[in-house]
């Protein structure tokens, strides 16, 4: 029997393939358990050995390793549909964290589960091949932020990431979404202390890149946001199911090959 808490899954699919019908019942009807957990809860810890995965239904989670000093950081933040622990079908040892950011709604399906499907769909086995492949483009274009881009393109850049990742689902409104990563967390993603964060996001709403309200970030010009923070959205790999008319992806740029 098909579960609900399966959808965002599909959805962030077809953002990856096209997916049949039988695709998307075979998705569908995986056997999950579904959990309401509370902010900064722990989902797997750096040492665990894990035998479900995990896929986000509603709200935020991130990836982070603590340092033995006490020091956290963040590698990536996620979204509905994603599953950030699915290299725990194959890496016996996780090696680092999985916590929420806000209350959130997770459901966790079993690798047994998990392992046939994608033997009996080779296409959903890819579309998870090139989700981590994705996964692995994004830590590449963090690396370049913390290494390359100074205060305010890193938070900049994190903003256009988080908007487009939203868009791809369905979960925008317009150019305005839900954003409740604290400045805390988002110094812990850039390397950034919280002072600098918060002078950089001043920058930015100044300048009119970004608004601010409760938890809900608006862009008021996209293409003037990616210019600032040197964003060039090519990493994440997004395809035309969620394009606009031009073919595009907002912030895409054309081609300059003959």
């Amino acid at each position: 029997m098909s579960h609900a808490a399966l959808n965002p899954l599909v959805r962030r699919f077809e953002t990856i393939i096209s997916l049949s019908e039988d695709e998307k019942k075979a998705i569908l009807n995986l056997p999950v358990r579904v959990a309401d957990l509370r902010a900064d809860a722990d989902i797997v810890r750096e040492g665990d050995r894990p035998s479900q995965c995990c896929l986000l239904v509603e709200g935020f989670l991130c990836r982070y390793k603590y340092l033995s000093d006490g020091k956290r950081q963040i590698m990536a933040f996620y979204v509905p549909g994603d599953i950030p622990d699915l290299l725990s079908l194959h890496i016996d040892v996780m090696d680092h964290s999985l916590a929420t950011i806000i209350p959130s709604k997770v459901a966790f399906i079993p690798h047994d589960a998990l392992g046939n499907l994608i033997d009996q769909n080779p296409r959903i086995g890819n579309a998870f091949w090139r989700d981590t492949l994705i996964d692995a483009s994004t830590f590449r274009e963090w690396i370049v932020s913390l290494g390359s881009r100074d205060a305010y393109s890193r938070i900049g850049h994190l903003i256009c990431e988080m908007f487009l990742k939203l868009k791809a689902v369905g979960l925008t409104n317009g150019n305005s979404f839900n954003f409740p990563i604290t400045q805390g967390e988002i110094g812990d993603a850039t390397g950034l202390s919280t002072v600098h964060v918060n002078r950089s996001i001043m920058e930015l709403r100044k300048e009119g890149l970004i608004i601010l309200e409760k938890g809900r970030c608006t862009i008021p010009d996209l293409r003037r946001l990616e210019e600032a923070a040197k964003f060039d959205p090519t990493y994440l790999h997004l395809t035309g199911e969620r394009r606009g008319g031009n073919g595009r992806l907002a912030g895409d740029r054309p081609s300059v090959a003959p």
